[in-house]
C-alpha cells in the first residue's frame, strides 16, 4: 500500500514494549489492516518467537539494550523503502522518538512512551512498578518477568483480577532489563542511549498519547517529555485518555485510542517518499 493508492499514510510500524511482543498488537494490527494499511509489527532482538517459547526459555533476551532495539529498527524500516508512520508503546514510544530524531517516519505517535534523556518527573507509582527489576543491579543484564500481580500494578491496575490475569497469561514475557537500567538512568549519562536533540525541526509530526491512569508512565512523564520539544517549531501533540492504565493498546476500548492515532497521522504526516 502507498500514497499513490489514496492511502495518505501508506504503511505503519508498531513498535511493542518491555515485557511483550508484537502481539499485544494483534488487535491494532487487524484493525489497521481492515481500513486498508500495510501494518509492519516487528519484534525487538531476540523476542520473534512466540510469547509460550520466550517464557520456557528466554534466551537471546539477555543484555539487550535501547541502541541495539532502535538500530534493529532503523534497519527494517530503511529496507521498507518509503517512510512509514512509527506507532509505539511504553519503551517502543521511546524508540519512536529517537527514529524520529534519526530522520525517520513521515509522522510518529508514542504511546504511554518511557522517558527519554532529560524527562525529569520520577513519580511514586513508577518507582514501584520498576523497583522489582532495578532494586536488583545483577539484574541488569539479564532477562527479567513481572510476576501476576506485579504485572497488574504496572501494567494492567484499572483492570479486574481475572482480566489482568488473562493478559498476562496471553501477552507477558521476561525482558531484557538493560533497557529498563538505561531508561532508569539516562540523566546521569551524558551518552546515553535514549539522547534527543529536542530542537530538531526537520523531524515528522510527533503524538504522545498518555493514559490517566497509567501506574508505570503516569501522563506527568508523558507532559514533560512534551515539553522538551517545545524550542522545534515541528508539530508536536499530546493527548490523554482519562481512566487507561499502561495497557491502553489492549484494554476495552483500545479501538477508540487506535483509531484517535491513526486519524492524527493521516492529518499530520509529511509526503515523504
Amino acid at each position: 500500500m502507498s500514497e499513490t493508492d489514496g492511502n495518505p499514510v501508506g504503511t505503519i510500524v508498531l513498535i511493542h514494549g518491555l515485557w511483550v511482543t508484537p502481539r499485544s498488537w494483534e488487535g491494532w494490527r487487524h484493525h489497521y489492516e481492515a481500513r486498508g494499511y500495510r501494518v509492519v509489527t516487528p519484534a525487538w532482538p531476540g523476542l520473534d518467537r512466540e510469547v509460550e517459547d520466550l517464557r520456557r526459555d528466554p534466551a537471546g533476551i539477555a543484555g539487550v539494550g535501547i541502541r541495539e532495539v532502535t538500530d534493529h529498527y532503523e534497519t527494517i524500516i530503511r529496507g521498507l523503502g518509503h517512510q512509514p508512520v512509527i506507532m509505539g508503546h511504553s519503551f517502543g514510544g521511546t524508540i519512536v522518538q529517537i527514529l524520529l530524531d534519526r530522520g525517520l517516519g513521515r509522522a510518529g505517535v508514542a504511546i504511554d512512551s518511557a522517558a527519554v534523556k532529560g524527562v525529569l518527573p520520577l513519580p511514586l507509582s513508577t518507582l514501584r512498578s520498576t523497583w522489582p527489576v532495578l532494586g536488583n543491579p545483577a539484574n541488569r543484564n539479564k532477562a527479567v518477568q513481572l510476576t501476576a500481580e506485579q504485572f497488574r500494578y504496572a501494567v494492567t491496575n484499572t483492570l479486574s483480577e481475572a482480566e489482568s490475569a488473562a493478559h498476562y497469561e496471553r501477552y507477558a514475557v521476561p525482558g531484557p532489563a538493560r533497557v529498563l537500567f538505561q531508561g532508569a538512568f539516562a540523566n546521569f549519562n551524558p551518552r546515553a542511549a535514549s539522547r534527543i536533540d529536542f530542537r530538531n525541526s526537520r523531524r515528522a509530526p510527533l503524538l504522545f498519547i498518555a493514559g490517566g491512569a497509567d501506574h508505570i508512565v503516569p501522563p506527568k512523564v508523558n507532559k514533560a517529555n512534551r515539553r522538551l520539544y517545545r524550542k522545534s517549531p515541528a508539530v508536536t501533540d499530546y493527548r490523554e485518555f482519562a481512566g487507561r492504565s499502561h495497557f491502553i493498546v489492549g484494554q476495552k476500548g483500545w479501538e477508540e485510542v487506535a483509531d484517535y492515532a491513526l486519524d492524527w497521522a493521516e492529518e499530520h504526516a509529511t509526503a515523504l517518499s
